[in-house]
């Protein structure tokens, strides 16, 4: 579960919350602006906060 967290992490712009596994949703990394994310991640996104944006697993 590291390891492909590792590989997930280091491909995308996103980050997995503690306990994450493989297919559950992502977090989209505060570098990412607002605008760019239907680019990045067209399967959508949701946001719970301004800094906390999950999007489903962008590998999948």
């Amino acid at each position: 579960r590291v390891v492909d967290s590792l590989h997930l992490t280091a491909k995308n712009q996103v980050a997995t919350p503690a306990n994450w596994k493989e297919g559950e949703d992502c977090i989209i990394v505060p570098a990412v602006k607002d605008e760019e994310i239907p680019a990045k991640f067209p399967k959508g996104h949701r946001a719970v906060k301004p800094y906390l944006r999950y999007t489903p697993q962008p590998n999948r």
